[in-house]
């Protein structure tokens, strides 16, 4: 198989901002010059650790120890093969990739090819929107507030009653019954493979950076036997447990505003953005779970209590099960949780056709703190004119309040719940903390146990990182001159900074990363910083990375070469000054007026002159 040459591999890289990429699945913050940091996409955390450098083209987790470039960071995300990633990025940038000895591409890959065919079948399902036949899907959109532009915006489009109208036309572009099978637009009969979605308006379903990985389709004719809604089966690429309807609209408006509505179908999707609430989303038929947090969580940037998750439910029975289900997962999010209810039961796509816009806003306007609603969950199976009704909606709406994050909240919420209940407020606090350290001990009870383990239970070895490293001056200064180096190398003069990786460094993990960065040959080349980093040995490597990715101590990148070159320059004073002490013991145990005596004087007198040279002039 033909590979791509390696001067197209770093010239795509070098063309491609890093930071923009993981940006479109991780809202990112500046940490600092040349520094982004956001929520890792590859463990949940609560705080940020996840650091990305745009400058050297490489992102590190601080907590789970994740690295590499672009083309590590797709792999891992999209499970792309190196070819892949490649080939993805070049097509993003317009770039023609070239095959070592001339030879062909190599053939596209299966995952690739279900992406392809999705983007095909939704080209094709928006063309059938204008087509006679769809009238009915016209007509149906049209009765719910749609109109065509409303349609291309979300790519609405049309499946044909037929039973090989897009198997024929996708089978015309090359795909093969296989490939349609794998990307589930197709089902298996007795005579061969028919179309899945037919005689139905269909939504294209994309991930968070607007690929197309399913659909969902809604039934539109009478004789239509199946399901009211039905969705493109789990497939390599679509799993609808990870997947929000919406989200690739909405995520900028939800990184900045930190807000976020969930509403329950489609077409609340497309009524809310249409009323001017864009970051609405919706689940792909299933119920809102713990994998949807992660992924709104990361997209939120939900690192604080500032952010907000606004549950719509309609206030039946059905609703409130979906309202207690969502609060178990829920209590996951930093963001606070509410509801909202549209008035007389109206969800937001029928409340914008009868009452117009404003009143979509307005029905949000009147959310409620979702453990409130909760609460009222809680309390409405018992009877509170009884004192064994009250004490049992107590111990059942204790741990709701136990569970809220803020201090400030907490006590406030307690004297509702007293109120609420008829009982003393001291008594409902008490229950309220009982219920939180019963909470804590299930909670913390796996941890102690992994904590108590000890080697022979598997426990890992420590890895060697800044926060294990000696508190000392003079590993203060080997850090930071390496960090700065690793950063910011590549815009400081060459000369001044071999002469300070020239020098053996006194901590044996630094001296390590030292040896990797001087044995890089070239340090304007893109992607230089992070080869030293991947090539340092073990067990230093995750070392090399965080002094790569890490927060360097200045606010311009003028700033940080300036701080970079003088800290090269304190080294060099170091071994100067060490160089030094060795010579005036040495004085000592000479004649003065021997020659070797005088030799050493005017060794001292030279490095005398080279410390005043470093520490002279202007760094």
């Amino acid at each position: 198989m033909a590979r791509i040459r390696q001067a197209d591999v770093d010239e795509v890289k070098a063309r491609t901002n890093i930071g923009d990429i993981i940006g479109e699945r991780v809202a990112l913050k500046s940490a600092g010059v040349g520094s982004l940091k956001g929520l890792c996409p590859f463990h949940d955390e609560r705080s940020p650790s996840f650091h990305v450098r745009p400058q050297v083209g490489y992102y590190h987790c601080f907590g789970c120890g994740e690295s590499g470039d672009v083309y590590s960071f797709l792999r891992a995300m999209d499970h792309l093969t190196f070819t892949e990633a490649v080939e993805r990025l070049a097509g993003r940038i317009g770039y023609a990739l070239h095959y070592e000895d001339g030879g062909a591409a190599p053939e596209t890959s299966g995952r690739t090819r279900l992406y392809q065919a999705n983007a095909a079948a939704a080209d094709w399902f928006r063309a059938q929107l204008s087509s006679p036949e769809a009238d009915a899907g016209r007509r149906f959109l049209g009765e719910r507030g749609f109109d065509a532009g409303a349609a291309a915006h979300f790519g609405v489009g049309y499946a044909p009653k037929g039973w090989d109208g897009l198997r024929d036309a996708l089978r015309a572009q090359g795909f093969s019954d296989e490939e349609l099978s794998a990307a589930g637009l197709v089902s298996q009969g007795q005579r061969g493979v028919y179309d899945r979605f037919r005689g139905r308006v269909v939504w294209p379903i994309r991930d968070v950076t607007g690929q197309t990985i399913g659909f969902g389709a809604r039934r539109l004719y009478d004789d239509d036997k199946g399901p009211k809604y039905l969705n493109t089966p789990e497939t390599t690429i679509y799993k609808k447990a990870q997947v929000l309807y919406g989200l690739d609209l909405a995520k900028k408006d939800v990184s900045r505003s930190h807000r976020v509505v969930v509403v329950e179908g489609y077409t609340d999707v497309m009524a809310c953005h249409l009323a001017g609430v864009t970051t609405a989303v919706a689940t792909c038929g299933t119920a809102f779970g713990a994998d949807h947090i992660t992924v709104l969580r990361r997209v939120m940037g939900d690192d604080s209590t500032a952010g907000e998750v606004v549950f719509t439910f309609d206030p039946d029975a059905a609703g409130q099960k979906a309202a207690l289900r969502a609060f178990a997962d829920a209590k996951r999010f930093n963001a606070q949780t509410y509801v909202a209810t549209g008035p007389e039961g109206l969800d937001p796509c029928d409340l914008r056709l009868e009452r117009g816009d404003a009143a979509v806003r307005g029905m949000l306007d009147r959310k409620v703190p979702m453990f409130e609603f909760v609460i009222d969950q809680r309390l409405a199976g018992f009877d509170l004119a009884s004192v064994e009704g009250r004490v049992g909606a107590l111990r059942a709406a204790a741990p709701v309040v136990a569970e809220l994050r803020d201090p400030l909240l907490q006590p406030e919420y307690v004297r509702v719940l007293a109120r609420r209940l008829g009982m003393d407020t001291e008594s409902v606090r008490r229950e309220v903390e009982r219920a939180g350290r019963e909470g804590a001990r299930r909670d913390t009870a796996p941890a102690a146990t992994a904590a108590t383990a000890g080697p022979d239970a598997g426990e890992p070895a420590v890895r060697v990182t800044l926060r294990t490293l000696p508190r000392t001056a003079d590993v203060a200064l080997e850090r930071d001159a390496l960090m700065g180096i690793l950063q910011y190398g590549h815009v400081v003069d060459a000369a001044e900074l071999d002469a300070a990786l020239a020098l053996p460094m006194r901590t044996p993990a630094l001296d390590a990363v030292r040896q990797a960065v001087a044995a890089q040959p070239d340090r304007t080349r893109i992607g230089w910083a992070s080869t030293a980093a991947e090539s340092t040995r073990e067990p230093y490597r995750s070392l090399a990375v965080e002094l790569l990715t890490a927060d360097f101590p200045a606010l311009t990148e003028a700033e940080a070469a300036a701080s970079t070159r003088s800290l090269a320059r304190r080294l060099r004073v170091r071994a100067v000054d060490a160089e030094k002490n060795e010579l005036l013991g040495a004085i000592q145990r000479v004649p003065a007026d021997s020659e070797e005596g005088r030799a050493v004087r005017v060794a001292l007198r030279d490095l005398d002159a080279r410390r005043r040279t470093l520490t002279e002039e202007p760094a």
